[in-house]
């Protein structure tokens, strides 16, 4: 089934393959997206904080200490940003994450950049906010492997802790819900910077090369890619369904959260920002290129259970391919963020 970028008209949404398409769409949180300007493609608005939880200096100062601490983990090995390092993208570089007792993952680390503009976390889908996020893997028994009382315990015994939890949150202690709403408070700050992309959008010519605008050209066209990836993060918050070479068991992905055969290996659009510095690539990190990403895409993907009806051969040249590259490139921030390991309170 091939998706067009034209609006549909009325006579056109009483075809039964529409409504077909269409209730597909639904299912995977799906839209099918207008071919794009720049100024589509401009940096929006961040989700609100929720109400009990609006951004501070001191609830940020108090979520970055948490984030970069080892002692939130069963084993006091693991921090959060074992697995999410400023140093490869806020990402690990690894096909898969390691977890506790060294653990080989079954889903890749993705980057946290950004992650402030979704409105699902995780592959799956599974919570939608990043405070619900922000235990997930604490808790996990392959992950950080911790139990939460226990932690809990442990850092009211940290006499360091201790001023940080009262600035940020007076009053309330040192909690499991305080302690996921500042790791999230910190979470909303990583956001990409500016990326040649981006100084192109904003009237810049000269910021991209011949070959990434015609990159850019491809993706919203031919390529196609800009059906599931657009806006600004390169995401459509859907779930699809690609499919990927497997080498066990199939992934349910999001059918685990939804019941439904349309979404079975489905994963969530990660976004297209700073890929040079977040390989291996997909959900199980099946690639470690850009050009094998495009390759992938160009086939149309393995016949697996649950496949998109929106994958198909692309017919792709060795020069498009090229050319998509270039514009992926130019999504890298320029100056990308940075942050300083913090001296842990004692």
């Amino acid at each position: 089934m091939r998706l067009n970028n034209r609006a549909l008209s009325g006579s056109e949404c009483t075809r039964p393959s529409v409504w077909a398409l269409l209730f597909v769409l639904s299912v995977m949180n799906l839209s099918v997206p207008a071919l794009a300007g720049r100024a589509d493609y401009q940096r929006p608005d961040i989700q609100p904080p929720p109400a009990n939880n609006q951004t501070t200096e001191a609830r940020v100062a108090l979520g970055r200490v948490l984030f970069f601490d080892p002692r939130l983990s069963g084993s006091n090995w693991i921090s959060c940003a074992t697995c999410h390092n400023p140093a490869v993208g806020w990402a690990d570089g690894l096909a898969t994450g390691i977890g506790h007792n060294m653990t080989t993952l079954s889903r890749a680390s993705p980057t946290v950049l950004n992650t402030a503009y979704n409105k699902f976390q995780f592959w799956d889908g599974r919570v939608r906010s990043l405070e619900a996020q922000a235990l997930g893997p604490i808790v996990s028994d392959t992950e950080m492997h911790q139990d939460m009382d226990e932690l809990i315990e442990e850092l009211k015994a940290i006499e360091g802790y201790r001023p940080l939890f009262d600035a940020a949150y007076p009053g309330e202690g040192i909690s499991a819900s305080v302690i996921s709403r500042a790791l999230a408070a910190y979470e909303r700050t990583l956001l990409t910077t500016d990326a040649p992309f981006d100084l192109w959008v904003k009237g810049d010519d000269s910021a991209l090369s011949d070959a990434a605008k015609r990159g850019f050209a491809l993706f919203e066209g031919k390529a196609r890619c800009s059906v599931c990836h657009h806006g600004f993060n390169f995401q459509d918050d859907g779930f699809h369904n690609i499919g990927l070479p497997s080498h066990g068991e199939q992934d349910p992905g999001r059918y685990a959260v939804r019941p439904i055969r349309a979404v079975m290996g489905a994963f969530k659009t990660p976004t297209l920002r700073e890929l040079a510095r977040t390989a291996p690539y997909m959900h199980n990190g099946a690639y470690n290129t850009l050009r094998e990403v495009i390759e992938h895409y160009n086939s149309g993907g393995e016949p697996v259970e649950g496949l998109s009806p929106m994958m198909q051969p692309l017919g792709l040249s060795t020069q498009e391919i090229d050319d998509l590259v270039v514009f992926l490139d130019s999504l890298n921030s320029i100056n990308p963020l940075t942050e300083t390991i913090p001296v842990l309170p004692q």
